[in-house]
């Protein structure tokens, strides 16, 4: 990961626009954001795809689960009446390895394909494990991508306790933490990073929060705002 605190963009920039599509990852770019935290999940015909939800429900015109949709159907779909569910292919050719990308592995099925994905762009097309963070609040599907592949960099989401998180990042070789805001004290990050581990903590929106954050020493800050950071 680079130096300096990490401006993540959730979901892309997802204040302002629709979450996980190019645009809205795009515009994460625009605003200054140095990561971008997306979400991944396997559709019915086998691809990634940057959603969030489990189902269609909330922001597309679908309805159901979205691992069983093939891809074809998931493209005449539109994420809050106008974008289109990207796939992960489609996301990098936005991203183009000029920031770090953060996958958060949301489907029970992503683990494998997205290393694959990344084996691919690191020995195919020139890009760094280092541009790559996958992350995810299901340790299952993080053993499964620390077993298939050791040089990819794991980040363990965690809103319950921060002591588990620590003793799961040793047995993984995490290289970071990422804990809900509010459970975060100045202590807390002191004796977290004093484990060699690093902190980027979502989501946080207001200003207020941002700075005392950043008085505390956090690695990174995730936000639906990137342009606060």
């Amino acid at each position: 990961m680079t130096s300096g605190i990490l401006k993540i963009g959730h979901r892309g920039a997802a204040g302002h626009v629709a979450e996980n599509t190019t645009e809205s990852i795009k515009k994460g770019i625009e605003l200054g954001a140095t990561g971008i935290e997306l979400d991944v999940h396997c559709c019915a015909s086998g691809e990634l795809v940057v959603f969030h939800d489990f189902t269609l429900d909330r922001v597309t015109n679908g309805t159901g689960d979205i691992s069983k949709y093939i891809l074809s159907e998931l493209k005449k779909l539109k994420v809050l009446d106008e974008f289109a569910i990207p796939t992960l292919h489609e996301v990098m050719n936005v991203i183009d390895n000029n920031v770090l990308m953060n996958i958060e592995l949301k489907g029970h099925n992503t683990a494998k394909p997205v290393v694959e994905f990344i084996e691919f762009y690191v020995e195919r097309k020139g890009w760094s494990w280092h541009s790559f963070l996958v992350s995810s609040f299901q340790n299952d599907l993080l053993e499964q991508v620390y077993e298939a592949n050791q040089n990819i960099n794991l980040g363990i989401l965690n809103d319950t306790n921060l002591e588990e998180a620590i003793i799961f990042a040793r047995q993984i070789n995490a290289v970071s933490i990422h804990p809900d805001y509010t459970m975060l004290t100045q202590e807390k990050v002191k004796k977290i990073q004093a484990h060699n581990l690093k902190i980027l903590t979502y989501t946080v929106n207001e200003k207020e929060h941002i700075e005392r954050l950043k008085s505390y020493g956090v690695d990174g800050i995730i936000s639906d705002f990137p342009d606060r950071l």
